[in-house]
């Protein structure tokens, strides 16, 4: 099978048919690792752990009780502000 390395902005693109993909056992998101060799790229899956983007549940359990929120104000309103 071949196919074309395409300009996509400021980078190149190579499109994979799904067909390929699924050979491979590869899926849309996925994150691979890349290896470029002599004439050759070898894709492979990624071994890292997925990174996900932590809740903001989380991100509160782990706030001490304690904390206050405090406002802020660098200066005074200006125009038809209400503070």
């Amino acid at each position: 099978m071949k196919t074309k390395i395409q300009k996509w902005g400021n980078s190149q693109g190579l499109r994979l048919p799904k067909s390929v993909l699924e050979a491979a056992g590869f899926a849309i998101g996925q994150e691979v690792e890349i290896q470029p060799g002599s004439r050759q790229i070898l894709l492979k899956k990624s071994t890292a752990p997925k990174r996900r983007r932590p809740r903001i549940e989380e991100l509160l359990a782990k706030m001490p009780k304690d904390v206050k929120a405090l406002e802020e104000t660098w200066d005074k309103p200006r125009g038809r502000e209400v503070w």
